[in-house]
């Protein structure tokens, strides 16, 4: 996977830094994802620690068939959170940070 290719994102495009650590994670690795969460007008970031399983995308589009440019295509990382082993999943956004902790 050439860590150069920006991933597809429906609302904007991943950043080259971020695009660069997603696609060299690797299963097992244990990460740290931090989000800033917006509600009204405020905001704060939150971060989770897990074990990263696997990067896909979340591919959603209207219940009518229509063209292909009404599907919603977003990055989203799987992981395993601590300490519990819970399975979970975060949705990349603009403001999403991830990185390898050891």
């Amino acid at each position: 996977m050439n860590p150069q290719v920006s991933l597809p994102s429906a609302t904007r495009p991943v950043r080259p830094e971020l695009t660069a650590v997603l696609r060299q994670l690797k299963p097992g690795q244990r990460i740290r994802i931090t989000q800033t969460v917006r509600v009204g007008l405020q905001q704060w970031q939150t971060s989770v620690t897990g074990t990263f399983r696997h990067l896909k995308y979340l591919c959603t589009g209207l219940a009518t068939d229509r063209v292909p440019e009404d599907d919603i295509v977003v990055p989203t990382v799987h992981f395993t959170k601590e300490p519990h082993g819970e399975l979970s999943s975060v949705a990349i956004d603009e403001r999403t940070q991830v990185e390898v902790i050891s």
